[in-house]
């Protein structure tokens, strides 16, 4: 169980881990199709949790930007999209993994440099702790909840991608 219980610093350990399974994605010594299978998993379960208990809730204060929050909602569209491109790859550590795992990182990197300069930023600076903590509970119960069930399967992936067009 984490530490704290402050959204903003749930989303950021979220998104280290993603960086370190990238590196393990990366690596010829590491097991690379299972450090896929964390991420995409990793990845659908916390950015459901975001739209579901998160967005909405920072839609409602003054001082954030709710088209910044619009935008990283369709960041995960197009972050779902490069996942399921690089999922529909049949060899791990082929040329054409290697070049779907650069669009992939390049996507999430995008994504989390700019949620963590604005919308976290912005949550930091605008939410009582007090309310950040209440987010954070929510959003880890239902990232865990996402969790069980394989959210990263391509057929998930799939189905996602296809009721966001």
């Amino acid at each position: 169980m984490a530490e704290t219980q402050d959204v903003v610093e749930l989303i950021l350990q979220d998104h280290r881990r993603m960086e370190d399974l990238f590196r393990q994605m990366r690596s010829v010594e590491a097991d690379r199709a299972a450090a896929l299978k964390e991420f995409a998993d990793l990845l659908v379960a916390h950015a459901l949790a975001e739209e579901d208990e998160v967005y909405p809730a920072l839609k409602r204060y003054r001082n954030i930007d709710n088209e910044e929050v619009e935008h990283g909602e369709h960041e995960h569209d197009e972050g779902n999209q490069a996942l399921l491109n690089l999922l529909e790859v049949e060899e791990v550590g082929s040329d054409e993994w290697d070049s779907k795992l650069e669009e992939l990182v390049e996507a999430i990197t995008h994504h989390t440099d700019e949620e963590e300069r604005t919308i976290l930023n912005g949550a930091r600076e605008n939410v009582p702790m007090k309310r950040r903590e209440e987010l954070g509970e929510a959003f880890l119960a239902d990232r865990e909840r996402h969790l069980k069930d394989e959210p990263g399967s391509i057929e998930n992936v799939r189905r996602i991608v296809g009721s966001s067009d």
